[in-house]
């Protein structure tokens, strides 16, 4: 492919905004002057332009470039997407030229699964923190990407503080979170409309909530491409003379967690 897509953040600078967007190049810019930031790529606005002239879709060439991207993640942290030894964990962030509202939200803890779960459990002997991140990235992906109602999401989340007689979520345990995230996942079947998303699994002619990684990272960059064209994007962009033809770039980040411990 003669036109590059992807960007290391080692690989671009401040002055590449129109082509890395806002804050693509100030991640790169962070990573140039030596801060410390969690490593990723950055997927160009022009990649967000060709989903557009390829009907909202991302063609297998830019899917594959990035996919390379994800290797060469996987050789900078040490950690491989989707492995069940020392597993790779990503967020997904939208990152138009300028900031605006209507854009879609960040997503985290992308590439886990039901085996992951269990890898990081062991591997941190925090169970309790790995079922928390399963359960918020199902909560998130479900809403943001497949826009699902958040508030059906809080509403188990307040049932499951109920049943287990506690105030707040960091008091759920390791059992109530992974009774919790069986929960989302019913809630995901149910409210996901099948035909939309044929690349999805389906059960007892429901759609099951996406397993491999690889499908969870193409569905959420389609849905940062898609979130530039919603309808508070464009009244913004209308209302301040900004371009439709700009489009979003994407920024892909190896995970840092906050979370983890009591430290």
């Amino acid at each position: 492919m003669s036109k590059k897509y992807c960007y290391l953040f080692t690989e671009g600078n401040a002055n590449m905004r129109e082509l890395l967007g806002g804050k693509g190049a100030n991640l790169a810019e962070m990573t140039n002057i030596g801060l410390p930031v969690p490593q990723g790529f950055t997927i160009t606005t022009e990649a967000c332009t060709q989903y557009y002239e390829d009907g909202q879709k991302i063609n297998d060439g830019i899917f594959a470039e990035i996919m390379e991207y994800i290797e060469k993640m996987e050789s900078i942290t040490g950690k491989k997407f989707g492995d069940h030894e020392n597993p790779l964990l990503v967020s997904v962030r939208s990152g138009a030229r300028a900031s605006m509202p209507g854009m879609m939200d960040t997503i985290l803890n992308l590439g886990l699964n039901e085996d992951v779960v269990d890898v990081i459990a062991k591997k941190s002997n925090n169970p309790r923190w790995a079922w928390d991140c399963y359960r918020r990235f199902i909560q998130m992906f479900s809403n943001v990407v497949m826009g699902v109602d958040a508030d059906l999401f809080e509403n188990a989340l307040t049932q499951a503080r109920l049943v287990a007689g506690v105030r707040v979520d960091s008091e759920l345990s390791a059992e109530d979170l992974q009774e919790l995230v069986e929960t989302f996942k019913g809630i995901f079947s149910d409210n996901v409309e099948a035909t939309l998303y044929p690349e999805l699994e389906v059960a007892d002619g429901k759609p099951v909530f996406p397993h491999d990684p690889e499908l969870q990272l193409r569905l959420a960059i389609q849905a940062v491409f898609g979130s530039w064209m919603n309808e508070r994007a464009c009244i913004y962009r209308k209302q301040h003379g900004i371009s439709d033809e700009l489009g979003t770039a994407v920024n892909v980040q190896a995970m840092a967690f906050g979370n983890k411990g009591e430290t």
